[in-house]
């Protein structure tokens, strides 16, 4: 009887001994930052005019800044192609909605090319110490970031020492408003046709050259109407290149500085809001057109 007795009263310590543990803690609600306020007077940075292409359309006004640091062969390309006037009056030939807007062949059906040799490919770039670029997340065996409104990836800049010229290969990343060279099968097919991205499409990185980004008219490249082909398409009335337009007339235009403060608030604002969803993408580039 008496060991039963203690048995059981042991058996009870132990009952009681597991009511009174301690709950466990539920895991901190991670803090979000706050999105930024109105950007200051040192927030913007007024891009090159000779670097930014003024697109009208019937449906609106489109900006793109060129990224020759990334693609300079095609932004030559572009430009001489622009003054040459060979866009005016081109058809959204081919456009699909969740996808991109494509352009610049001068028979309007996705067949033709300038006058000019097909372009080497600039699927990628090297970046060095001196690249204007802006880290947005370190991946430890890549980096994203931002030269000018352009999103890139990039290997670590912990390889630069190891290798010849001191630099290490990048690309542009496929967000909305990114402008892309169309190509056939070959690789160093590219000549005059480019498209607009109205979505993200990250299929495209390291197989299409990027070469620029909408900076003000995302809205405009995503009302072009849709078609492939396109039913009475869209078009580019004129395309000049900003610095090429006489002064009295030119936009004035500021975009938000990737360096800035303003800037590094909106990447932890959304980096706290996505957690392991964040994306170059969803960074917001602000731009005010007068």
């Amino acid at each position: 009887m008496i060991r039963k007795l203690l048995i059981s009263t042991a058996v009870l310590a132990l009952a009681g001994s597991a009511l009174a543990a301690p709950k466990a803690k539920a895991p901190a609600v991670p803090v979000v930052p706050p999105a930024p306020g109105a950007p200051a007077a040192a927030d913007w940075r007024t891009p090159d005019p000779d670097n930014v292409l003024v697109i009208d359309t019937n449906k609106g006004r489109i900006l793109v800044e060129l990224s020759p640091q990334v693609a300079p062969s095609h932004v030559t390309r572009v430009k001489e192609l622009t003054r040459s006037g060979l866009y005016d009056g081109r058809s959204f030939f081919r456009v699909i909605d969740a996808f991109m807007a494509q352009t610049g062949d001068p028979k309007d059906t996705g067949e033709g090319n300038s006058d000019k040799p097909d372009l080497a490919a600039e699927f990628t770039f090297r970046r060095g110490p001196e690249t204007p670029f802006v880290q947005v997340a370190d991946q430890t065996v890549a980096e994203i970031g931002f030269i000018g409104a352009l999103p890139v990836m990039t290997q670590s800049s912990m390889l630069m020492p190891m290798t010849k010229d001191g630099k290490i290969s990048g690309w542009g990343l496929y967000c909305p408003g990114v402008a892309g060279m169309a190509r056939g099968e070959a690789e160093a097919s590219a000549n005059s046709q480019f498209f607009l991205m109205r979505q993200a499409y990250p299929s495209l990185e390291k197989r299409y050259t990027a070469f620029g980004r909408v900076i003000s008219g995302l809205e405009v490249v995503r009302a072009i109407k849709v078609g492939e082909p396109v039913t009475d398409p869209d078009k580019m009335l004129k395309v000049r290149v900003m610095a090429d337009i006489p002064a009295a007339e030119r936009p004035k235009v500021r975009v938000i500085d990737p360096a800035s403060a303003w800037f590094k608030a909106e990447i932890a604002n959304v980096r706290g809001e996505m957690g392991a969803d964040f994306t170059a993408c969803a960074i917001r580039i602000p731009s005010e057109v007068k």
